[in-house]
């Protein structure tokens, strides 16, 4: 393949890099995504993102043999193999050994890459429309869209704004909490269909990262296992602490109405109104005589939200079983509290 435009002798590009550069850190930014190292944003301008992105593409070519850190089987190819001595430290510089390395990424065809579209808003549109009108889904499809606004902002590709060009595949990165250049899983799409490995599969990209539909299906079963499993598992370890506390340790409530009546898992707009709403200030218990308190996160800057509808008012248990979607701990309470107040967001366009 062509040399890429920042493979010139000499020439590095880190943060802070000047406006006559943008070009080039633009072109970066884009490759940087196609190979899922950069959460979003081809603007040209060389921010903390991008610093991120380098030092980890760069402590992946370091480490990452392809073993998965979650049990999800290894990926296609070792990140490890293409460094072939080339880079030695993780920073956020771009330079000519590295620029060396991501070219040889992108010419590999057995590195899948972060899919684009051409019409994103457009694609958008027509994924938020197709899960509006889902029927004989397992789970209830406003809840279903309420989890995709927090994870996805219901976006399956990112839509360009201004300067920013970016129409991947929307990924979200968790990392790790002392090294954040080390990233410890991704989601992809509109319903952040997590791997512990990377690079994904071939099938993977193909089956659920590319196809939103796919995509929404494994969320949709995944729920669906969580409010199975993990609302009122056969041990104490297994069981959702808030449904217990609330509801006690009765039979799991699917929805109040028959699956004959045409509001069955589709009215929860309806119920979250009915159930009411408070307001969550830091320091407040999780549920009644829990021993956790609500607090800032690393991923939940703030812990006050406003207009959260009830959780143990509503007559089912969805809103348990969303928030194991999320894990268990403080930050399952936060995404619980987001997703209820999404169930009250207007219906999207």
């Amino acid at each position: 393949m062509a040399k890429l435009s920042y493979q010139k002798p000499g020439l590095t590009l880190q943060s802070g890099a000047p406006a006559a550069r943008a070009a080039q850190v633009a072109d970066l930014q884009e490759h940087l995504r196609q190979l899922g190292y950069l959460r979003s944003g081809i603007d040209g301008k060389f921010g903390p993102g991008t610093d991120s992105a380098v030092r980890a593409l760069r402590h992946d070519l370091l480490h990452n043999d392809g073993s998965s850190r979650g049990g999800d089987g290894r990926a296609p190819v070792s990140v490890l193999d293409f460094n072939r001595g080339r880079v030695g430290l993780v920073n956020g510089v771009l330079d000519q050994p590295l620029a060396a390395c991501v070219a040889d990424l992108l010419a590999a065809d057995a590195f899948p890459k972060v899919p684009a579209s051409a019409s994103p808003r457009e694609d958008n549109r027509r994924v938020r429309e197709q899960i509006s009108r889902l029927t004989g889904l397992p789970v209830p499809p406003p809840f279903l869209l309420a989890i995709f606004r927090q994870e996805s902002a219901l976006q399956h590709y990112r839509e360009p704004a201004g300067a920013d060009r970016d129409c991947y595949v929307v990924v979200g990165l968790d990392t790790n909490a002392s090294q954040k250049h080390v990233i410890t899983s991704r989601g992809y799409g509109i319903g952040q269909y997590t791997l512990f490995h990377h690079p994904p599969r071939a099938e993977e990209v193909a089956g659920v990262i590319q196809d939103p539909g796919r995509n929404v299906q494994r969320a949709a079963g995944e729920l669906k296992a969580k409010f199975d499993g993990f609302v009122m598992g056969a041990s104490s370890g297994t069981r959702a602490d808030d449904r217990v506390a609330e509801q006690g340790t009765g039979p799991l409530r699917v929805c109040k109405y028959a699956p004959q009546d045409a509001r069955y898992l589709r009215d929860c707009a309806a119920c979250a109104r009915d159930a009411g709403a408070h307001d969550i200030s830091p320091g407040d218990r999780v549920y009644a005589g829990s021993g956790l308190a609500f607090e800032p996160t690393q991923y939940y800057r703030s812990a006050r939200y406003r207009g959260v509808p009830v959780r143990r008012k509503f007559p089912c248990d969805w809103p348990y079983a969303l928030r194991r979607y999320n894990g268990a701990g403080i930050n399952s309470y936060h995404y619980q509290a987001r997703v209820l107040a999404n169930l009250l967001a207007p219906e999207p366009a």
